[in-house]
């Protein structure tokens, strides 16, 4: 009996002695938290994450550190080497097809009838009736001449010349005009004239064609006008292999004009071009379809000498690049290894309190890393312990006679919608990722650590 109420006794002892204890927990267990006050009389500054907060920590000046070149590099490039000698100059050269030949068309001649010129041959017809019976007794001279030449050639001086008339000149006049001259010459010989007047023959105004035609010479204007279509239908058109690269070009007055072929034919957009005396046409191509048929045979050729030292160029570039490719898969690899090794410099942040795991995160080599990635990369936070509305950033303020200050960038994590933040602010050399403690997990802690011991030290005295 004595023993339970000493038991009893005990019990007392230690439940009061755990209400003191937890009373006074802060010297029982200590946990970090962010204070105002910083070793050596550095100030804290408390600054909630905002957007113009967030810009102004990003503003901060920070040059990620570079990859070594190694890492950029992909091996030889360019053309291939040499080797193998110079081939042959070929002998043809290519023909090019020429661009699309713009049309530089003549002004059109103005409407006008035809004028008789030298060398063309009139003809000369009188009717045979009882009331020009006097008038073809009179002209016997002309109608045994009318059967003997069947006209009359306009001569170098621009008259025929008809027996018992004499010389008439016609060259120059319209048939109309020409009439009224040989009626005026026949009425000065006291005659009765009766007659019709025609041109038989056209020489006196010429066009002439020649170039890639199938029978070139001159085409003579008649009384009807002369078109360009015409013209090289009468020599037999045009004799090039590909018509589509034909140009006509046509000499008039000292200047050259020119004209695609597939122009020369009236469309709905494009009128007949007409000729005047005097023109020169002339087909012919910038295209020879032969030759260029000759110089690509000759390239097959070529491209078969060229196929053997092609394949021993790519060959010997094929061995640079397995070099290349080795000595920089060897450099990569050594970098990697002394990363490993702490040999070389690396820009870190710094994780610590209620982290899932307390670690050192290594800033990334040419990029910037946020606060989630920090976190993240690390397995994040424990909701259960850790106070999502005091995820700090801790960063010490500089200036050129050491740290200064340290502010502390606060991240409320109640509302889900805060760590957005968390993706936009930027990371910086040795900032410190602190996540404070939950209140409830101070007092499990406290309860964890001081129960056992007082339980056992009552045991003990029992």
């Amino acid at each position: 009996m004595r023993v339970g109420q000493e038991c009893g006794v005990e019990m007392r002892h230690v439940v009061a002695a755990l209400v003191l204890l937890l009373g006074g927990c802060g010297t029982a267990y200590l946990s970090p938290s962010v204070q105002q006050d910083a070793t050596g009389g550095l100030q804290v500054h408390v600054l909630p994450m905002a957007p113009a907060v967030v810009a102004d920590a990003n503003a901060q000046p920070y040059i990620p550190r570079a990859l070594p070149k190694a890492f950029y590099d992909n091996g030889p490039g360019g053309a291939l080497p040499a080797g193998g000698g110079t081939l042959p100059t070929p002998a043809m050269l290519p023909e090019a097809r020429p661009a699309q030949v713009t049309a530089d068309l003549p002004p059109p001649p103005p409407d006008a009838p035809y004028r008789i010129g030298v060398g063309d041959v009139v003809l000369i017809a009188t009717t045979d009736t009882a009331a020009t019976a006097n008038t073809v007794t009179a002209l016997t001279g002309l109608l045994v001449a009318q059967s003997k030449r069947q006209g009359y050639t306009v001569q170098d001086d621009g008259a025929i010349a008809i027996p018992d008339i004499g010389r008439v000149k016609l060259a120059g006049m319209t048939l109309e005009e020409a009439e009224n001259a040989l009626f005026q010459a026949i009425v000065a010989k006291q005659m009765t004239p009766a007659f019709s007047l025609e041109v038989a023959e056209f020489h006196s105004q010429l066009v002439s064609v020649g170039g890639a035609v199938r029978q070139p010479g001159v085409t003579p204007i008649t009384l009807t006008p002369l078109y360009l279509d015409q013209a090289i239908a009468a020599v037999g058109g045009v004799t090039v292999p590909d018509e589509k690269y034909a140009i006509v070009r046509i000499y008039r007055g000292g200047k050259i004009y020119q004209v695609p072929l597939k122009d020369v034919f009236a469309t709905a957009t494009n009128k007949r071009i007409r000729l005047v005396a005097g023109d020169s046409v002339f087909v012919d191509t910038e295209y020879d379809l032969d030759k260029a048929q000759a110089y690509f045979a000759e390239q097959i050729q070529l491209m078969t000498a060229k196929t053997a030292e092609r394949q021993a160029a790519l060959a010997e570039l094929n061995a640079q690049a397995t070099v290349v490719q080795a000595q920089l898969t060897a450099a990569r690899s050594n970098f990697k290894d002394r990363l490993a090794l702490g040999a070389e410099a690396q820009d870190y942040v710094y994780l610590t309190g209620e982290v899932s795991k307390p670690a050192r995160f290594g800033l990334p080599f040419g990029n910037v890393a946020t606060l989630a990635d920090a976190l993240y990369s690390q397995g994040g936070f424990s909701n259960v312990t850790g106070n999502p509305r005091q995820i700090y950033v801790l960063r010490a303020d500089m200036a050129k006679g050491g740290m200064t200050g340290i502010t502390a960038y606060q991240l409320d994590g109640r509302n889900a919608a805060n760590m957005i933040m968390a993706t936009q602010f930027q990371m910086r050399p040795n900032d410190i990722v602190f996540i404070a403690q939950q209140p409830i997990t101070r007092w499990n802690r406290v309860l964890s650590q001081l129960g056992p011991s007082l339980v056992t030290a009552s045991v003990n005295k029992l």
